[in-house]
C-alpha cells in the first residue's frame, strides 16, 4: 500500500493532498487493479471515457490517427502517468487516442461517479484537475497563435509539435512523404531533401513510411535556433 501510495502522489491530481485524507480516499474508492502484457491494448481510440486510469508501472505507447488522415502519430508514456483526464468531461467524453503497452505495465482505475462523489469533495483534487484542465487548453491555445514557420524545416516541425502530448522523449510518426507534402503545403522532393538533413544531424531517422524520432527536445533546439537566427 506504501508503495502505490508513493505512486500515485506524484500525479498531478494528489499532489498536496495530506497523507490522511488520502488515505480516506483509498479507504473508500473502489480501486481497479489490472496488468497488461507487452503489445496488449488498453483502451481503444473512440471508446468512452468512463473512468480515470493510472498508470502505476511501466511504459505505454499512445497511437493517435485522426478521422480522414492517412498517418499515425505514436508518443510513449512511462509511469506515473495518467491516461486523458480531459476526456472525462465536456461535449465528447470519448478517448481520442488508443494506448498499448509497450512493457509489462500495471494500472489502477477509478470510476467517474466515485471522481463525482468523492473525489471532488476535496478541495486540492478539484485545484489539481483544473489546473490540468486549463493547462492544456493554454497550451493548445498558444499553439493555434504561433506565427507561421517561414522555413520549411520549421513547418515539418511544427506539424509534428502541434499533434504532441509531451514535448520530450520519443516520438514516432507514420506517414508518406507526399502526404507531409500536402499538410505543409509543399514538393514531395523538398520534404525528402530536408528531411534527409534532418537524419545527417541525428535529428530523426527515416525508414519506409516510418519518422522516428528519438528525443523531440532537439528537433525543438534545431527549431528555436532558426527563430533566433532569423530574429538577428
Amino acid at each position: 500500500m506504501e508503495t502505490m501510495y508513493d505512486t500515485l502522489l506524484q500525479l498531478p491530481l494528489f499532489q498536496g493532498l495530506c497523507h490522511e485524507d488520502f488515505t480516506n480516499i483509498l479507504e473508500k474508492v473502489k480501486l481497479h487493479f489490472t496488468k497488461h502484457r507487452m503489445g496488449e491494448t488498453i483502451v481503444n481510440s473512440g471508446e468512452v471515457c468512463d473512468k480515470l486510469i493510472f498508470l502505476l508501472k511501466g511504459e505505454i505507447m499512445s497511437l493517435s490517427s485522426p478521422e480522414e488522415c492517412n498517418f499515425t502519430y505514436t508518443e510513449y508514456f512511462e509511469a506515473p502517468y495518467l491516461i486523458e483526464a480531459y476526456s472525462l468531461f465536456g461535449m465528447r467524453v470519448h478517448y481520442t487516442s488508443s494506448y498499448v503497452a509497450r512493457t509489462e505495465v500495471q494500472t489502477i482505475s477509478i470510476s467517474k461517479s466515485f471522481v463525482l462523489s468523492e473525489l471532488f469533495k476535496y478541495d486540492i483534487f478539484r485545484l489539481n484537475y483544473m489546473n490540468i484542465i486549463s493547462n492544456r487548453a493554454q497550451i493548445v491555445y498558444d499553439r493555434l497563435w504561433k506565427c507561421p514557420s517561414k522555413t520549411l524545416g520549421e513547418k515539418i516541425i511544427d506539424f509534428i509539435l502541434l499533434r504532441t502530448e509531451k514535448p520530450s522523449g520519443e516520438k514516432k510518426l507514420k506517414i508518406r512523404m507526399e502526404d507531409i507534402a500536402i499538410y505543409v503545403d509543399d514538393t514531395r522532393l523538398n520534404v525528402s531533401r530536408v528531411l534527409n538533413e534532418f537524419q545527417a544531424m541525428g535529428l530523426l531517422t527515416l525508414s519506409r513510411k516510418i519518422i522516428h524520432i528519438p528525443e523531440i527536445k532537439a528537433l525543438i533546439a534545431w527549431s528555436a535556433k532558426q527563430n533566433q537566427d532569423t530574429k538577428e
